[in-house]
């Protein structure tokens, strides 16, 4: 088996100039690299403006050129939640500045795979358009805008991905990773990026007189934020300042549509069927709870339904169409444990050869394939992995046309997509393509190629990881007093955030006793918990409620001591006024 993660504390930064806060919020945000408290404020007056970012006004006027011809523009998404959001979005965004003629079409994972390659464009071309717009993809589509081209389309390429050497030769590229692109936040999402098209849309419309001349009102596009938020939580983008207040804002409209029936649909039906409340709706509800629904339609079918969802007005179409992705959702969770029991069988299997005399080590860069694995869940599969072995990991399927796909998760200090273009250079015509960020990147193969790269991998992550890297690391605040385990210090923090990738939610360790302990759901641990300490605290009127999701060790007797890694958190079951841990790891302490 792998060793345990190490626990450490972050650092405690000084927390002066944060002295007007709640003491716990204070002490968090500063560990967290905030030096004022005007720099956790979520309002939109605080956003980069879209002027500082790259081509948006090219962007602008290509848009108001087919807007002002009547001409037919086609979104061209990805399938996943944040290309869906981002086609919503455009879709949304472009009808209501006033464009007349918007669709959208998202490519088939199946049939097409990623991007704006020449058979999507020979799709897109039965719909006429005089203008295709990217959304999520499209920085590395070279033949497919070569394509557009020659069929006299223009193309318009958002996309937030890393560009490589050479770029399309769409008309426009708006990607604030673009080599010398100004724009502070590096970490905009798809759907962040096309949000900022809008806003530099809306801006050009504003200057030429647009929304007058037409008799239109001028919309606020700060009504789509919720989709923003969506898909930049979906995507688990960095939240840096300027996508916190993207989210927050999105968060905010979230919880206000939902009080007062002005929310979109598609939304809250999601978040309902997986029991969130969309009135108290959080990052990590977005995560964990409306993403991964979304998401199931792109990975096991066709993300149209997704983004049907998200454009449905009638609360009864999106519950429909919300019901469908649930059972989509189901069958997803399903098949993606078959395969992830499959994965760890396979682990355990080199963890025994490396634990024999002279076994061959767990690699540092893990390549896994196994012939009956579902193409659209090989990156959860990767990331089931990672999670275990605490190394990069690469997980592969067989795709229709008979080669491989795979889709990979990285640790930190181990850039991905940077490791893919090392190992293409270094054996050019192994990779067939490859693209993405520094912790998720994709790739397709030859089928008898897995085995070279599968050694190039590792080859790649010995020489820039060392073995004290593989060990996994769960960074905590630390301890927290006794006096702040309580349902009011679980609401603080659960409207402080939004906390996500880069901005993490606070997690706390610390010494309990076992009260007592129940299976629940099959597989999960509730547990009732005392501090252990209690020289520092007084006894509870009752014991501290606490669950472990698909706890898997020896069930703790009573009376045993285990030190915790967990969250503070609203128990939504007792009506959100009891407190309990989410237990994150759990360790035995010897008595």
């Amino acid at each position: 088996m792998t060793r345990a993660p190490k626990v450490v504390h972050r650092p405690s930064n000084d927390a002066s100039a944060l002295a007007g806060l709640h003491p716990l919020l204070a002490r968090l945000y500063a560990a967290r690299g905030v030096t004022a408290a005007d720099e956790v404020g979520g309002e939109l007056d605080a956003l980069i403006p879209p002027t500082a970012l790259g081509h948006t006004a090219e962007a602008a006027a290509l848009l108001h050129e087919a807007m002002r011809a009547e001409g037919r523009i086609l979104i061209v998404g990805d399938y996943d939640a944040d290309g869906a959001t981002s086609s919503a979005l455009g879709v949304l965004g472009l009808r209501r500045l006033g464009a007349v003629h918007v669709d959208y079409l998202v490519p088939n994972r199946f049939e097409f795979g990623y991007g704006l390659t020449p058979p999507v464009v020979e799709v897109a071309r039965t719909r006429k358009p005089d203008l295709i717009v990217t959304v999520d993809n499209g920085i590395a589509s070279h033949d497919g805008v070569a394509y557009a081209n020659a069929l006299g389309i223009k193309v318009l390429v958002t996309d937030h991905h890393l560009p490589p050497t050479t770029l399309p030769a769409a008309a426009c590229i708006v990607n604030p990773n673009l080599e010398g692109d100004p724009f502070p936040s590096k970490a905009l999402a798809g759907v962040g990026v096309m949000f900022y098209v809008l806003l530099a849309l809306r801006r050009r419309l504003r200057e030429v007189d647009w929304f007058a001349s037409r008799s239109i009102p001028e919309p606020n596009l700060a009504e789509l934020l919720d989709l923003v938020a969506l898909g930049t939580v979906a995507d688990v983008a960095k939240l840096d300042r300027n996508n916190r207040i993207l989210v927050a804002q999105g968060l905010k409209r979230i919880r206000a549509g939902s009080a007062t029936g002005k929310g979109r649909p598609g939304i809250e039906a999601l978040a309902r069927l997986a029991k969130r409340d969309p009135r108290r709706m959080t990052a990590r509800d977005l995560g964990f709870a409306v993403g991964p629904r979304l998401n199931a339609a792109g990975r096991m079918e066709d993300m149209s339904v997704g983004i049907e969802c998200l454009l449905a007005d009638d609360p009864y179409q999106a519950q429909a169409l919300a019901a469908r992705l649930d059972a989509i959702n189901l069958d997803r969770r399903a098949r993606e444990s078959e395969m992830r029991d499959s994965a760890f069988a396979v682990v355990e299997r080199l963890e025994a050869a490396a634990a024999e005399e002279g076994g061959v080590p767990l690699p540092f860069g893990l390549a896994l394939h196994e012939a009956d694995w579902h193409e659209g869940l090989v990156g959860l599969v990767a990331s089931r992995v990672r999670e275990r072995t605490h190394r990069p990991v690469f997980a592969f399927a067989k795709t229709q046309s008979g080669g491989l796909k795979g889709s990979g998760r990285s640790v930190d200090g181990f850039h991905l997509r940077d490791a893919l273009a090392l190992i293409d250079a270094r054996e050019p015509g192994l990779i067939e393509r490859f693209g993405g960020h520094a912790m998720a990147a994709g790739l397709s193969l030859a089928a008898d190629r897995f085995e070279s790269f599968a050694a190039a991998f590792d080859r790649v992550a010995r020489d820039q990881l060392d073995a004290d890297a593989l060990h996994g690391v769960l960074t905590t605040d630390g301890e927290l007093p006794p006096e702040w385990h309580s349902a009011e210090q679980a609401r603080l923090l659960r409207e402080a955030g939004p906390w996500g990738n880069g901005f993490p939610e606070p997690s706390f360790d610390g010494v309990f006793t076992v009260h007592d302990t129940r299976v629940v759901g099959g597989r999960h641990l509730r547990l009732g918990l005392r501090f252990a300490d209690a020289a520092n605290a007084a006894p509870a009127a009752k014991p501290l409620s606490a669950i472990a999701f698909g706890w898997e060790d020896p069930i703790p007797p009573s009376g045993s001591r285990l030190r915790l890694v967990y969250q503070l958190e609203l128990d939504s079951f007792r009506n959100e006024t009891e407190v309990q841990l989410l237990v994150l790891h759990a360790t035995p302490v010897e008595s």
